[in-house]
């Protein structure tokens, strides 16, 4: 692991801050930043040599420049925490975070947002009292943590265009290539002997034919179909709902530790953070949004597993399901998906084929649906032209309908015109007011 004091100059910045008071060292910081090198008699001279700058060095100084404020982003993140991405956002459009950590030293943020914001910001300028910002930057680099925001190159690009992606990420390890297929491979927690079986066949098929594998490290399916990934040679990232240093569950130390050494480990929340069931079911978004796809493998009718699932249809992502007994209450969940349009998947070999056949980036799925010949005229005809296979809720369908007809359509109607659509067979309805086209892919 490279110094800091050498990478990104951090060591000697917590230096003048003893000398000059953090105040002062900011406001120094903010204007090298701006400026990068020093200016003598109009000319761009070198610092402490009278010398030009080779274009080597001034990339350096630049590179110095964006960690040091990386530095200051990573405090803000931590202080803001992880939900406030809308607060970050607005922050980000208006000042750096250097700014703004000077603004919460001198305890004037609060008073340069609304009223929404103050309790927010008031946190934010808690968290500015004697933290050495520079110090625990260093610290989270030392062991081995990576931290990276949305507007990085090094953020995931399927994860950046996911709406609700988180602001930032701690990774270990390392990300999903980003020319490499994903595929999350998910399921119950209390499998049976069949559902083992075949998370364990899947995992290894996929990582023999170069597709990640993205789970959530959970007992059952999960941690099951990421250890065959790894045995085969192949590459899985764990996302936790935890912090990357937090192991949970406990018992999977060892899937742990081998995906620190040969994948990666991924999480939204700082280190440290606990293991809570109320982080868990965001951690899931993130799963499906690094994905291609997600496999089901096992899940019962009410399973949590359902609720990734979910997540995957608001984002455009495929959704295969491993069908079961009709009897078997641990299918119940896969057997229901597949009723409702997901893709039948029995074997390792057809979810190749489907990962092959289906579109890349930025390619429109073809959509079949079995409908009279007579489409429906108005209202109906209208929210028609705006439904697919991806379940959408009443606020997204609201908004699509205004920019298609460049007009606002109220709640009450538009839940009208969709009812008149599911009776008359043009549409279905699942859990939380979505809605889609009706019918099946052509055998």
């Amino acid at each position: 692991m490279p110094n800091m004091s050498e990478e990104t100059g951090v060591s000697g910045t917590a230096g003048r801050r003893k000398e000059m008071g953090v105040e002062q060292a900011v406001k120094r910081e903010g204007e090298e930043q701006a400026s990068g090198i020093e200016k003598t008699g109009g000319e761009k001279k070198r610092k402490g040599t009278g010398g030009d700058m080779t274009e080597a060095e001034k990339a350096t100084e630049t590179e110095k420049a964006t960690e040091t404020e990386k530095a200051y982003m990573h405090w803000l993140y931590k202080a803001a925490g992880a939900g406030s991405r809308g607060l970050l956002k607005k922050l980000e459009r208006v000042w750096t975070a250097q700014e703004i950590y000077r603004m919460a030293r001198e305890g004037v943020l609060a008073d340069k947002l609304d009223a929404r914001q103050r309790k927010q910001a008031e946190r934010i300028q808690a968290a500015a009292d004697g933290c050495d910002v520079a110090g625990e930057y260093e610290k989270l680099r030392a062991r081995g943590i990576c931290f990276v925001t949305a507007q990085e190159d090094a953020y995931p690009q399927r994860l950046k265009v996911v709406h609700d992606a988180p602001y930032a990420l701690y990774y270990a390890g390392r990300l999903p290539d980003a020319g490499q297929k994903s595929i999350a491979l998910i399921g119950t927690r209390n499998c049976s002997e069949y559902g083992k079986g075949m998370a364990g066949a899947f995992g290894d098929a996929l990582a023999r034919a170069g597709i990640a594998v993205v789970s959530g490290m959970a007992r059952g399916i999960d941690g099951i179909g990421q250890w065959a990934a790894l045995r085969a040679g192949g590459y899985s990232l764990g996302v936790l709902g935890s912090g990357v240093d937090v192991c949970y569950p406990a018992e999977n130390r060892a899937l742990y530790e081998k995906l620190l050494a040969e994948g990666g480990l991924c999480s939204e929340y700082p280190p440290g953070t606990a293991p809570k069931a109320v982080l868990f079911p965001p951690r899931n978004r993130i799963i499906s949004g690094l994905c291609d796809g997600v496999m089901v493998i096992e899940a019962k009718e009410r399973s949590g597993t359902l609720i990734t699932v979910d997540m995957a249809l608001e984002q455009g992502r495929e959704v295969y399901a491993l069908p079961g007994r009709a009897t078997d209450a641990l299918s119940a969940g896969c057997n229901r998906l597949i009723r409702q349009g997901a893709a039948l998947v029995t074997s390792p070999e057809e979810l190749l084929e489907e990962l092959q056949a289906a579109p890349g980036p930025g390619q429109k799925k073809t959509v079949y649906c079995q409908q009279s010949l007579f489409a429906p005229e108005g209202l109906p005809g209208e929210l028609l032209a705006l439904l697919d296979f991806t379940p959408k809720p009443l606020d997204l369908l609201q908004e699509a309908y205004h920019r298609a007809y460049q007009t606002r359509i109220p709640v009450p109607r538009l839940c009208h015109g969709l009812l008149q659509l599911c009776a008359d067979g043009y549409a279905g309805q699942n859990a939380g007011a979505y809605y889609r086209k009706s019918g099946q892919r052509p055998v």
